[in-house]
């Protein structure tokens, strides 16, 4: 029986790195734990070493922010809040009757309709506990072959060399085996559509649920039959703060499709045989998820199956690519500390001296938005007017950059950002009348307000 390749990090490491986090956190600091939502924003803007170190320190964005003097608006309110408690109550009501009716309605219509369903208990002692029962009871709801609710599961997903645990709403496992993600939202759905950038939101929380779903489903397909991912056995690898997964200790699985999951008991957990032992399929995960809102403006629930493959691709994709904690905190000055007991001033220096990808996105997504969209604008950083602009001007970084070189003074002829700024300020001095000098009436030009204002008069 060949056992799968398991590259561990070492332990002096893991604690050092531990150490490391917890002192940039502060002494008696509790860390904040990273969600979905953080995770899809930080996924959203992987060049953002800021966001980055502070999510895999711990940091709660939002007391940091109010000591930089900068507090932000981001955020739920308190009435959202209850009123979203309140609708995921009513949903999940009756063991679930209601959520896995739309479930079937919507994304599973060809199965047997679940008239009763089953909500394993998946309270336990501490995250890894609860990561850990939550594994179980998705291995022992797909080998049962019924409706199975999953209510609140804690999955966990390492994330830049940092563990994060992840909440979703729910999880239903299909008499077929197949995993699918619940999304419960109290924006509501009028006539069948709700807001696309809400949606949008939605979708992309979803897809980090499907990514962590996807590396459970694949430690309980990696091991020979009865032995699949050992959860909670002896053979368990425990996800703790101290413990980051190579990605050669997870098997490359491709989504299964419906052919692929048929088999001796007709789901996705059937045997297979591989060298003379047989060894289970790994569960399929949807990646069609069901959006959960009020209908129209009363307090019932309706139901859209939501396709976030391009998410989850996007997702994933983005956090492949971002920097390792330890290679951030390697690269910060000795002593720094981002803990909101700091005076201001320190405080401020520990911060910046992380570098920050700021963009006007990030007012949407990120408690720090404010205090780093006054730096970009103090530094003229082109990043705080767009990306879709900072990536058309190449190497122009700085607005004075641009305006240097749309006004003929700095730039290369050759380059196509210099030359199209060039002909845009010609264009924009001949419309105004102020002849053929290019960047007359730029921003920043002594004689602008003048010449634009002759200008108008003479038409």
């Amino acid at each position: 029986m060949r056992e799968p390749n398991r590259e561990r990090v070492p332990p002096a490491r893991r604690t050092g790195l531990r150490q490391r986090l917890a002192e940039l956190r502060g002494p008696e600091v509790p860390p904040q734990p990273l969600d979905a939502r953080a995770l899809a924003a930080l996924a959203a803007n992987p060049g953002c070493k800021r966001r980055a170190i502070l999510d895999g320190a711990g940091v709660n964005k939002a007391v940091l922010a109010s000591a930089l003097g900068s507090p932000s608006a981001f955020g739920q309110s308190q009435f959202a809040f209850m009123r979203g408690n309140a609708f995921e109550a009513r949903v999940k009501a009756d063991g679930g009757a209601e959520l896995l009716r739309l479930v079937h309605e919507k994304l599973d219509a060809g199965a047997e309709p679940p008239t009763t369903g089953t909500v394993p208990d998946l309270s336990a002692v501490g995250p890894e506990g609860r990561t850990a029962r939550t594994a179980l009871a998705l291995r022992e709801a797909t080998d049962a072959g019924v409706w199975t609710l999953l209510d609140h599961p804690l999955l966990a997903l390492d994330v830049a060399g940092s563990p994060a645990f992840l909440e979703p709403d729910a999880v239903v496992v299909h008499p077929d085996g197949s995993w699918t993600v619940v999304e419960i939202k109290s924006f509501p759905m009028l006539d069948g559509s709700a807001d696309a950038a809400k949606v949008g939101a939605a979708a992309r929380q979803a897809a980090v649920y499907v990514l962590a779903l996807e590396r459970v489903a694949a430690r309980l397909g990696a091991g020979p039959e009865g032995h699949a991912g050992d959860v909670g056995g002896a053979g368990a690898i425990p996800l703790t703060p101290l413990t980051t997964l190579a990605s050669s200790d997870l098997p490359a699985v491709a989504p299964a499709t419906p052919a692929e999951t048929t088999g001796t008991t007709g789901t996705t957990g059937t045997q297979n045989t591989q060298d003379g032992v047989r060894t289970r399929r790994p569960p399929e995960v949807r990646h069609t998820v069901l959006l959960v809102c009020p209908k129209d403006f009363s307090n019932l629930p309706t139901a859209s199956a939501v396709d976030v493959r391009k998410q989850r691709s996007v997702t994933r994709r983005q956090l492949d690519r971002l920097t390792r904690i330890e290679d951030i905190a390697d690269l910060l000055p000795e002593g720094t500390c981002f803990s909101p007991e700091l005076p201001t001033a320190d405080l401020t220096a520990a911060v910046e001296s992380v570098p920050a990808t700021y963009a006007p996105e990030c007012l949407s997504a990120c408690e720090l938005a404010f205090h780093c969209r006054d730096h970009s604008r103090a530094e003229g950083a082109v990043t705080s007017l767009g990306r879709s602009l900072r990536a058309e001007l190449g190497g122009l970084t700085t607005v004075d950059d641009v305006l240097s070189a749309a006004r003929g003074e700095t730039g290369d002829p050759n380059d196509p950002a210099v030359a199209a700024l060039r002909r845009a300020a010609t264009l924009r001095a001949e419309a105004l009348g102020a002849g053929a000098r290019p960047g007359a009436e730029l921003l920043g030009s002594a004689e602008g307000p003048r010449a634009e204002s002759s200008g108008r008069a003479a038409c």
